[in-house]
């Protein structure tokens, strides 16, 4: 267990009892991002006066040397700091701060609930952050004191994570750390709002694909849940700083908790665009840029919604002739993200199988986007692999303007790591369905590259299992061998039987032998 994970056990000990995880949930991530701004700034003011080094010193150093320069120029402080971060919290509230209080015994909820109010003034990227960290609540005590205890034990567990030496997505890992350990309590459409990385790996790099050095790239998830789908796209591209992230997502919480996620990855406030919307009531982005190079999805499966009339002349579904169904909004979501794919871009996304082979409304927006070449792969995924849903899922790899009309079909429905809670996709399984569409050749029960008249015959059907044979034939028995081998195996017997009966006659009889001998020839008559 890594200590980012130790530690969030030990705060949720804590809390575990007074409430649920999907409220402790909210106090954990909001405190665990306080901490790493406050401790981002310690390093900031540090870096300022001595330049970066590969080993800092201890917190209390670096909080001495922030309150002198506070305390002889606070102005040039806050504005040295706002400027390089886009913040500046007062040394009295700063993480390391309360956390001493905290120690002592002396923190007071106030101090936090201040802190949270002053850091939220500073800009619209930390506007409603902390909504969602209730510290009047009466389920952490039933009165002021006990709520300070509750708190107080929460920020000593939390102060023992080291933020920067955690290797990879922070708030993600510590989201999915808390969905896998408390997945009961934290509901089951708790999959919706965090993408497992090994998924997000397989769409951030097929999305990427011949866009490696575009710059700057534009990327956007319509349904962002904690944004972690759309950072990964910088492990692929040449310039990841130039990576621009435009997001969309409809939970107030899950918006607030994607703004801390690209803050907690060093996204310029410039290059974060994240809006706090319903995306299928109402289109967003509307002005530029509106098409994207990449759009990422792992929208709400088979969720509601109005289907009204008036979206048949919404220019992202009327080309279409027909709407998703009211009580599912699959394909509301694809057309959506469809529509805001550039030219040349690709978009990856996630859905139930339903998607492939369901008829009526959605059938017809099947057989038009075939018609138009627009579906490019079809990759079906294990069992289990999404958190509060053991349903199969299928990643669909979408294009404008391709020259061919063929579909890639890969079936790595059965190459996962079977887990105790969960199924998991290792690195070969990942490296083998890039590598696979790459060469879009077909594979023997893996892949198979459909032509669109083959397509066509299949009444516009994607079942996966029309395409790519997975049956395994049962080694053919040799009759006649099989026939000739029990003779042997009689033969053997027989004689066998003959050597123990001799063997029986030449043992001396005495009164005791006899009956046994004789009962065991009547055996072998």
């Amino acid at each position: 267990m890594s200590e980012l994970h130790t530690q969030l056990w030990a705060s949720a000990d804590i809390l575990r009892g007074k409430m649920d995880a999907s409220e402790y949930k909210n106090y954990l991530l909001g405190l665990v991002f306080y901490k790493y701004l406050s401790d981002q700034q310690l390093r900031a003011v540090y870096e300022e006066e001595h330049g970066k080094i590969k080993e800092y010193p201890s917190c209390s150093e670096q909080y001495n040397g922030l309150l002198e320069w506070y305390k002889d120029d606070p102005a040039d402080i806050k504005k040295t700091i706002s400027k390089k971060l886009g913040y500046f919290i007062e040394p009295n509230y700063l993480f390391y701060k309360l956390r001493k209080k905290a120690s002592e015994y002396e923190l007071q909820i106030d101090d936090l609930k201040n802190a949270f109010v002053k850091l939220g003034k500073q800009g619209e990227h930390f506007t409603g952050l902390f909504d969602d960290v209730d510290l009047s609540s009466t389920k952490l005590g039933a009165n002021a004191q006990q709520r300070n205890v509750t708190i107080t034990e929460v920020i000593k567990a939390l102060d023992e994570i080291d933020l920067f030496g955690h290797a990879g997505d922070v708030i993600g890992d510590a989201y999915e750390y808390l969905i896998g350990q408390f997945a009961a309590g934290a509901g089951k459409k708790a999959g919706e709002f965090y993408t497992p990385q090994s998924i997000s790996k397989i769409i951030s790099e097929i999305v990427s694909i011949g866009q490696e050095n575009t710059a700057p790239f534009h990327i956007y998830d319509p349904a962002m849940g904690s944004g972690s789908l759309m950072l990964n796209i910088r492990q692929f591209i040449k310039n990841p700083r130039m990576a621009h992230f435009h997001g969309q997502e409809l939970n107030t919480t899950t918006f607030h908790l994607a703004k801390m996620n690209l803050i907690l990855h060093n996204v310029d406030q410039n290059q974060m665009r994240l809006r706090n919307g319903d995306t299928l009531d109402e289109d967003w982005p509307t002005d530029e840029p509106y098409l994207f190079h990449a759009v990422v999805m792992n929208p709400p499966y088979s969720a509601n919604w109005s289907a009204d009339d008036k979206f048949l002349s919404d220019p992202r579904f009327e080309r279409f002739g027909k709407l998703a169904p009211k009580s599912k909004a699959d394909f509301a979501f694809l057309l959506h993200g469809f529509y805001h794919l550039n030219e040349k871009g690709t978009m990856g996304i996630v859905l139930p199988h339903g998607v492939l082979f369901r008829g009526a409304s959605e059938g017809t927006i099947r057989k038009t986007l075939l018609e138009m070449g627009a579906i490019d792969a079809v990759i079906g995924l294990p069992p289990n692999i999404f958190y509060g849903t053991s349903i199969p899922t299928v990643v669909l790899i979408l294009k404008k303007n391709r020259s061919k009309r063929d579909v890639l079909f890969i079936d790595a429905s059965k190459g996962f790591e079977k887990q105790k809670n969960q199924n998991n996709l290792r690195v070969e399984d990942i490296k083998k369905i890039v590598d696979t569409y790459k060469k879009r050749k077909s594979i023997p029960q893996y892949a198979h590259l459909a032509s669109h008249d083959e397509i066509v015959s299949n009444d516009f059907n994607l079942n996966i299992p029309r395409y790519v044979d997975t049956f395994e034939e049962e080694e053919q028995i040799d009759i006649v061998a099989l026939s000739q081998e029990i003779t042997d195996l009689n033969l053997q017997i027989k004689q066998n039987e003959t050597e123990f009966l001799s063997l029986l006659n030449n043992l001396a009889v005495t009164d005791e032998t006899k009956e046994i001998i004789q009962a065991t020839k009547r055996i072998f008559k």
